[in-house]
């Protein structure tokens, strides 16, 4: 064969190899992929327009918002509720949820408005009357989800522990924490008294959630803590089985999480590979509406939080998971770890942000 045949004939065989290439199935498998539908999400406060404009220009376009305080009237009017959308709104950012003003992750002895947790009627009576306007406000104003906590401990922590380049984490260690006081306000809190206050105040709140198709998302506890206890109080929800058992009272579609993945891990012994199955559990049931998005280093009764890169989560198999069960609302950073040169935490959270999106981003692309 002479040079100018061999040219040709390589040539060609390079188109038909090129137009091969190019009739592959590859791009139709991509574009035939179940679509993405988490998203990128964050809760900041205050709810103005300065944390807005951040959030957007970091890629961020859904927010859990936080009304004006209502002060002593205990609930938001609809006219506070539109006008915390229509300011969302005016920045291009959808205001997915609200947080409620009280039920929040306080320690009892530092909450103004407990009476619910505490099941001291008629004050309970009264705050939950405040939680159900506040549920038909949301549905009036065109808000289609409410979080909230049902704590009476708060966010368990130690001293923090150094981190990369300066940071410091959120840890915890059960076996070096002291309960100081020895008990709160509360008094003793046993299992059963903790499941008849969570009870009673579903059982008078969910029916308005169904009413109004307003989704209501409970946080777990964090963490959670050994039988006996921590300050004299059983923890619930801080355990898987408490969990399942909590959104098994008053079955609804409106009734579930506000799923923490690292409150999740911080009950597991072995929280990589333990975590799928409890993603796989609460998503399958439609349970989650809505994720924090943590990684951490340890387990149960011992852990720190970490930055999301560098935990001992594999955070990209988790997303995965959260596809695979089709989670279809937003995924939001939160306990990121602190320095002095970001005071308000805004390089931590847009550092999480951008994780977070090319997470989303490469599950579409490539599974």
């Amino acid at each position: 064969m002479d040079r100018r045949h061999f040219l040709a004939v390589s040539a060609s065989s390079a188109a038909a190899v090129g137009c091969s290439v190019e009739s592959k199935p590859q791009s139709a498998a991509k574009t035939a992929r179940m679509p993405v539908k988490m998203y990128v999400g964050t809760q900041r406060r205050p709810t103005n327009k300065k944390m807005l404009q951040f959030i957007k220009r970091h890629g961020v376009d859904h927010i859990c918002g936080y009304p004006p305080d209502p002060g002593e009237r205990g609930y938001w009017t609809v006219e506070e509720l539109v006008q915390t959308r229509e300011l969302c709104e005016e920045n291009a950012i959808t205001l997915d949820i609200v947080a409620l003003p009280f039920l929040e992750s306080s320690h009892i002895d530092r909450e103004k408005q407990g009476a619910i947790m505490l099941g001291e009627s008629p004050e309970r009576d009264r705050d939950i009357e405040h939680v159900q306007k506040m549920i038909e406000g949301c549905a009036k104003a065109g808000i289609p989800s409410i979080k909230y906590n049902m704590s009476l401990l708060g966010v368990l922590r130690i001293e923090r522990t150094p981190g990369r380049g300066g940071t410091t984490y959120s840890t915890w260690k059960y076996s070096a924490a002291t309960a100081d006081p020895p008990s709160t306000r509360a008094g003793r809190v046993t299992e059963d008294i903790a499941w008849e206050r969570i009870t009673y105040f579903l059982d008078r709140v969910i029916p308005v959630c169904n009413e109004y198709k307003i989704r209501f998302a409970c946080h777990p506890h964090d963490p959670g803590v050994p039988p006996e206890g921590f300050q004299g109080i059983y923890r619930v929800l801080g355990t898987v089985e408490g969990l399942k058992k909590f959104v098994s009272i008053q079955e609804s579609p409106f009734h579930g999480l506000n799923l923490c993945l690292g409150c999740v891990a911080e009950m597991l012994d072995e929280p990589n590979r333990e975590i799928h199955d409890v993603i796989r559990y609460f998503g399958e049931r439609k349970k989650i509406f809505n994720i924090h998005f943590r990684n951490i280093r340890g387990g149960r009764d011992d852990f720190q939080e970490l930055h999301l890169d560098e935990g001992e989560i594999d955070m990209l198999q988790v997303a995965r998971t959260l596809y695979e069960v089709d989670y279809e609302y937003m995924v939001m950073p939160d306990h990121v770890p602190k320095h002095d040169d970001d005071p308000g935490g805004l390089q931590g959270f847009a550092f999480s942000y951008g994780y977070i999106k090319a997470l989303l981003q490469a599950i579409q692309t490539y599974g």
